[in-house]
């Protein structure tokens, strides 16, 4: 399997999610919607075994392969969150973004082989990554909700629809745990330290307070609804320097140690 075969598939994929987000918008059965979405989501994923496979390491070190990762558990996310709340318009959202990250894939190609520095050479790789990336999918999918209840729903925003954005945050922020929990032991292991407020660490960290924040906002102002889904978008804007933004920041540049995955 290489690289070349990413249109094809996706293309698949996103017919079936596509088809799977139309039949819960017109309010199909749920085993129409789930079945759909789950044929989409075993063909992304054969893909991205069949990289493993050919790249012999974890497709997970350059920001191409991370976004494959995000492209699977985005509409992983929306399933689980339809088939929880049969919200019919989550699985669209959930298209929608996959869609992004995939054509950002297709048009902006990544060297993708199978050297790996000693680093990453680690068996905490994997389950860290996979990790953080379902985190960041359960987040996204709690943003969608905020933006939607902020600038799309007419109607005032109700008890029920917070709550589906504290269970998705209380989710993503428990994963966003496991991953800088895992990712401090992989770092004592590597280099012999836990922490080292690298300019990656130290986003994580205040990324992390910033969903804490909201949390003990909506624990203690639960009626203020606009306030806490704007410090939910504040926390994802946070999120998005944690994961990517960091790789441009001048003070990362020759200093942070995980700044590989630009190569």
């Amino acid at each position: 399997m290489t690289w070349d075969y990413f249109v094809p598939f996706s293309i698949a994929a996103l017919h079936f999610w596509g088809f799977g987000a139309f039949a819960a918008w017109r309010g199909r059965k749920p085993y129409v919607v789930g079945g759909l979405t789950l044929i989409g989501l075993a063909i992304f994923f054969c893909f991205i075994v069949g990289m493993w496979i050919s790249l012999e390491r974890p497709p997970m070190r350059t920001m191409g392969e991370t976004r494959l990762w995000y492209s699977f558990f985005l509409p992983l996310t929306g399933l689980i969150t339809y088939s929880r709340w049969r919200y019919k318009w989550i699985l669209s959202f959930s298209f929608i973004l996959s869609l992004v990250f995939i054509c950002i894939n297709i048009f902006k190609p990544e060297i993708h082989n199978k050297t790996l520095m000693p680093a990453l050479q680690s068996p905490w790789f994997t389950p860290h990554v996979i990790v953080y990336m379902f985190a960041y999918a359960m987040l996204g999918a709690a943003t969608v909700m905020a933006i939607y209840l902020l600038w799309f729903k007419k109607k005032p925003i109700d008890s029920r629809e917070m709550d589906l954005c504290d269970n998705l945050t209380y989710v993503g922020l428990a994963f966003m745990t496991l991953g800088m929990l895992s990712g401090a032991v992989w770092a004592k292991e590597a280099w012999g330290h836990y922490w080292s407020w690298d300019p990656k660490e130290t986003w994580a960290a205040a990324t992390w307070f910033f969903y804490l924040i909201y949390i003990h906002f909506r624990l203690g102002k639960p009626l203020l609804h606009r306030k806490a889904l704007i410090l939910l978008l504040i926390s994802f804007v946070l999120l998005q320097m944690c994961w990517y933004g960091i790789n441009y920041l001048p003070s990362a540049q020759g200093v942070s140690i995980h700044t590989y995955n630009l190569n």
